[in-house]
C-alpha cells in the first residue's frame, strides 16, 4: 500500500525513540531552504545513512538543485522538502524554530550565561527545584547519600531533554534522593518515570510531589542486590543514576540498569561518577569493570555534577553517557557491600557470634538460618526462620516478614532500628503486618547494639473478616495485586462472588488502580500500607447469604 512522505518520515521518527532529536533537526534543516549534504550531515550530527533514510523516506516532497527526481548520489546535490508542503512538516513534526541551529552547548562544556542549557535561564523552575531540594528527607550516610545541588538536578533534566526526545520516552531512575526524577518532569511533562529506590523516605516523598503536580510518575521499592521488580525490567528506554562510588556499587547499578531498558542497544544508562585526581587507579578499576559489563562509554562530560560534600572527589562527579553492545551482561549481585560507610560498607563485617546465637535462640528450635533478601518467592517452611539483618538500613525488616511466610520468623536488626527506636516505629511495623504475625521486640539482646524481633503467625480463626482478607493478600506478597485480592474476596465468600464480579469490587476500592497490576513486595510502604486498609474494608458477601441453587427447594 502507498503511504504519504510525510507518514513514512513520521513512522521513521517514531522508529528512532529517543534518539529522533537529531532526525528532527535534519528536517527543520531541509525545511528552512537548500542544504548542502555534508551539511545535512554536519549540522545535526547524524551519520550519513540516516540523511539518506530521511531523503528516501520523504522523497515526493523533496527536491534536488540538479533537477534530478530521484535519491541516487545525494551527496551531489543540495536538497531542500518543497516549500509548499514545508508548512505541513513543522506542524505535523513538531519542527519548532531553533532546530535548525546547532545543538546547544553541551553542559560540561562552557555553558553560555542566559542559554537554554543554563538552569538560571529558567528561574522558575530552580525555585520550585530549590524548595523540592531543601524539603526532601535528610540524607543517609549509610547509602551514601550526598545532596546534588538544585542548579546541577536541573542541568541534568534541561541536558536529557536536549539530547533525547523525552515526549512519550521512559525514563527510569535507580535512586533518587536528588529528586533527578522530579526535574526531568518538571521540565518536560510528557515524559513517563519511574522511580527505584530501597530509601522508603524518598519515595514518598517522590510520589507525593508527583501527585500534587499531575505528573506521570511511580514509584516501586527495591534492594538491587536482592533484585529488581518485574513492573520495571525491561520498560525503559533511558536510565539515570547516581550510584554508590564503589567498584561493586557500580557494577550491581549499571547491571540492573541494562536490566531496565526495553531495548538495550537503544537504550542508555546516565549514570554520575567520580574520583578524585589523585587516585586515578580508582577510576580505572570502575571504567574496566564497565567495560568487562559489554558497555560502551559514548561520552564522558566532565564535572557535570556538583554535590554539596563528597569533598575527596572535589564535590563533583562526571557524566558517563553509555550504551549496552550485544554483549552486556548482567552481574552477579555482590551478598557483600555496596556503599563506602556504615554497615553496608565494602569493609563492614559480620554479626558478632553471641548475637547470632541469641537471634537462633529465639527463633526456636529447629530455626533455619536463611540470607537477606525478598525479591523472589521461597516455599512455606516446616520450622522457625533466622534472619541476620544487621546490615538492614531500615526497610528490611518490613520487606522480610511481608514477603516470607512461615510459624515464626526471628531477625536481628541493629538496636537503632528505625522500626524499634520508639513507640511510633514498633506501633506502624505493627499494625503493617497485624493481619499476619504478632511481634515481640526484644531491645538490647544481647547487648546494646543489637535487637531481636521474633514474629509469631496470628492464627486465621482470630481475625474478623476484613483482616483475613488482608492476611490472604500479605501471604501473598509476591502475586499480583489484582489476582491475590480477587481470589480471597471469592474463598472469603464461599462461592457467593464470582470473579467477575470479585474483579469489580477490587476496581471500585483500589487506592490506585495501577496498583493491582504491581505485586505487594514492589509497593512503597505507605501504598502498601493503604492498600491493605482498603483490602480490610472490601465488602463481602457472607456464605451464609449465598443465593440457593435451586429457589423452589424453599419451603
Amino acid at each position: 500500500m502507498t503511504t504519504e512522505p510525510l507518514d513514512r518520515v513520521a513512522a521513521l521518527l517514531a522508529g528512532h525513540g529517543v534518539h529522533a532529536r537529531r532526525p528532527r533537526r535534519l528536517l527543520a534543516l531541509l525545511c528552512a531552504g537548500w542544504q548542502p549534504f555534508d551539511e545535512l550531515v554536519r549540522v545535526p550530527v547524524v551519520p550519513r545513512r540516516t540523511v539518506e533514510e530521511v531523503l528516501s523516506a520523504a522523497s515526493g516532497d523533496t527536491q534536488r538543485d540538479d533537477g534530478r527526481q530521484d535519491v541516487s548520489r545525494p551527496d551531489r546535490a543540495r536538497w531542500r522538502i518543497v516549500p509548499e508542503r514545508v508548512a505541513a512538516y513543522r506542524e505535523r513534526l513538531g519542527l519548532d524554530l531553533g532546530l535548525d541551529q546547532p545543538e546547544p552547548a553541551r553542559a560540561g562544556d562552557e555553558v553560555p550565561s542566559g542559554s537554554a542549557a543554563d538552569p538560571a535561564a529558567h528561574p522558575e523552575l530552580l525555585a520550585r527545584l530549590t524548595e523540592d531540594v531543601a524539603a526532601v528527607p535528610p540524607p543517609l550516610a549509610a547509602l551514601d547519600h550526598v545532596p546534588a545541588t538544585p542548579e546541577s538536578v536541573l542541568r541534568r533534566a534541561l541536558w536529557l531533554d536536549a539530547r533525547y526526545e523525552l515526549a512519550g520516552a521512559r525514563l527510569l531512575c535507580l535512586g533518587d534522593h536528588d529528586l533527578t526524577s522530579l526535574a526531568v518532569c518538571a521540565v518536560n511533562p510528557d515524559v513517563a518515570v519511574t522511580v527505584v529506590d530501597l530509601d522508603e523516605r524518598v519515595l514518598e516523598f517522590v510520589e507525593g510531589r508527583a501527585a500534587q503536580r499531575g505528573w506521570n510518575l511511580r514509584c516501586l521499592h527495591a534492594d538491587l542486590r536482592f533484585g529488581l521488580p518485574p513492573a520495571a525490567a525491561g520498560w525503559a528506554d533511558l536510565v539515570f543514576t547516581d550510584p554508590p562510588y564503589t567498584q561493586e556499587g557500580m557494577g550491581l547499578f549499571l547491571a540492573r540498569g541494562v536490566e531496565c531498558l526495553r531495548d538495550p542497544a537503544a537504550g542508555r544508562l546516565l549514570v554520575a561518577y567520580g574520583y578524585s585526581g589523585r587516585n586515578p587507579t580508582l577510576g580505572l578499576k570502575v571504567q574496566q569493570e564497565i567495560v568487562r559489563m559489554g558497555i560502551a562509554f559514548e561520552a564522558i562530560l566532565p564535572d557535570f555534577h556538583r554535590y554539596r560534600g563528597a569533598q575527596a572527589v572535589g564535590s563533583s562527579s562526571d557524566l558517563y553517557v553509555c550504551q549496552p553492545t550485544g554483549r552486556a551482561r548482567r552481574a552477579t549481585p555482590p551478598r557483600t557491600g555496596i556503599y563506602t560507610h556504615g554497615p553496608q560498607s565494602v569493609e563492614a563485617g559480620d554479626a558478632p557470634a553471641t548475637a547470632v546465637r541469641e537471634l537462633l535462640r529465639l527463633a526456636g528450635e529447629g530455626a533455619e538460618r536463611r540470607d537477606p533478601g525478598w525479591a523472589e518467592p521461597a516455599p512455606r517452611p516446616g520450622g522457625p526462620l533466622a534472619f541476620d539483618l544487621t546490615a538492614d538500613p531500615g526497610p528490611w525488616l518490613a520487606r522480610t516478614l511481608l514477603a516470607r511466610n512461615a510459624g515464626r520468623v526471628a531477625a536481628l536488626v541493629g538496636n537503632n532500628h528505625p522500626d524499634l527506636a520508639d513507640e511510633r516505629g514498633q506501633r506502624s511495623l505493627t499494625e503493617l503486618v497485624g493481619a499476619k504475625y504478632r511481634l515481640r521486640f526484644h531491645r538490647s539482646t544481647p547487648d546494646h547494639g543489637h535487637a531481636v524481633v521474633v514474629a509469631t503467625e496470628v492464627p486465621e480463626e482470630r481475625l474478623d473478616a476484613g483482616e483475613r482478607l488482608a492476611r490472604a493478600v500479605l501471604s501473598r506478597a509476591h502475586g499480583k495485586i489484582g489476582n491475590t485480592w480477587r481470589e480471597a474476596l471469592v474463598a472469603a465468600s464461599g462461592g457467593g462472588l464470582t470473579k467477575n464480579a470479585a474483579r469489580e469490587l477490587v476496581a471500585a476500592h483500589a487506592p490506585d488502580p495501577a496498583d493491582l497490576a504491581l505485586r505487594l513486595v514492589d509497593l512503597p510502604r505507605h501504598r502498601v500500607a493503604a492498600l491493605l486498609a482498603a483490602v480490610r474494608r472490601t465488602p463481602t458477601p457472607h456464605p451464609a447469604d449465598r443465593p440457593s441453587a435451586n429457589p423452589r427447594s424453599a419451603g
